[in-house]
């Protein structure tokens, strides 16, 4: 099965209504109907087409899911549209906010300025996130239906081969059998890896842009933690330094005793006053204090 690639989609115009009558196949080849009608606004564009899927019964499609090539209108899936859409915008937007986090801090001047425009970025990122949440249920519900689809075309084909090992079908039917089959898990191949692809870029496009806001939080995070809710400076104390545990017969620190010194006399008691040396009290001494005493007696 050949897999359309469509490089650069070429809209209808009023031009095209000439597409009227012709065959619609997906983007993997598949034939899915054919053009009966379209739907114009007031002003005469294309809103939708009517397409005739058979037993599907009348579909109404988007007039920007369908694109001309040649003999044949080319049906694309509004899931590959809608990620597509999101992924331009937001690696738009955040080259943007990259663009202006450089120029800010290149010159700290402009930050004022470019605080109106961050916050304007930074809202365009959350309503994409809303829309990024809408686009990866879709992607989900949709890779639950190609599981489906797989699991349903695996069991024709394995119904096929063993009606043809029963000799209830011919080889030739069987091959019939063989080759449709292997044409929708093909298809579902396709479509399966092109969606993986997608939700890896739109997981890539998330992990670069919580980089990009990370810094910016910490710093925040960082301000008001610093700040109280009144914007006054928060006063906080300095982490005490650890100490080791000390023992009970011991204290943190030993201090020895220094030596006493008897204050100096003043300068009036070190004039009148002349120290004398201690002597040791003993008989003898007593008694020549006495004979000395009797001797001025008698000398007087």
């Amino acid at each position: 099965m050949s897999v359309i690639r469509i490089s650069k989609p070429l809209h209808m115009t009023r031009d095209d209504i000439d597409i009227i009558g012709k065959n619609v196949k997906d983007m993997y080849g598949t034939f899915m109907g054919k053009v009966v009608g379209t739907i114009t606004d007031i002003d005469g564009s294309i809103q939708s087409v009517g397409v005739d899927c058979g037993s599907q019964g009348l579909q109404q499609i988007q007039y920007e899911q369908l694109v001309v090539q040649g003999e044949v209108v080319i049906f694309i899936p509004k899931w590959r549209l809608d990620s597509q859409r999101l992924l331009r915008e937001k690696q738009l937007t955040l080259r943007r906010l990259k663009a202006l986090i450089d120029i800010v801090s290149e010159n700290d001047d402009m930050k004022e300025d470019a605080e109106i425009i961050h916050e304007k970025y930074k809202s365009k990122l959350a309503s994409l996130d809303e829309i990024e949440h809408e686009i990866k249920a879709k992607l989900e519900a949709r890779m639950t239906e190609l599981d489906d689809q797989m699991k349903s075309a695996k069991m024709l084909l394995f119904d096929a081969k063993v009606q043809y090992k029963s000799n209830e079908i011919s080889e030739t039917t069987f091959e019939t059998v063989k080759s449709c089959t292997s044409e929708v898990i093909e298809h579902v191949n396709h479509e399966t890896a092109e969606i993986s692809n997608v939700q890896r870029r739109i997981a890539d496009l998330d992990t670069e842009v919580q980089s990009t806001l990370a810094p910016q939080k910490h710093l925040q995070d960082s301000a008001v933690s610093y700040l109280d809710n009144s914007g006054q400076i928060v006063q906080t104390s300095l982490p005490e330094a650890p100490t080791e545990p000390v023992s009970s017969s011991a204290t943190p620190f030993e201090v020895e005793a220094l030596p006493h010194f008897p204050e100096p006399p003043t300068e009036t008691e070190a004039r009148t006053t002349i120290p004398q040396p201690p002597q040791k009290v003993t008989s003898e001494t007593s008694n020549d204090n006495d004979n000395d005493w009797l001797a001025r007696m008698e000398a007087q």
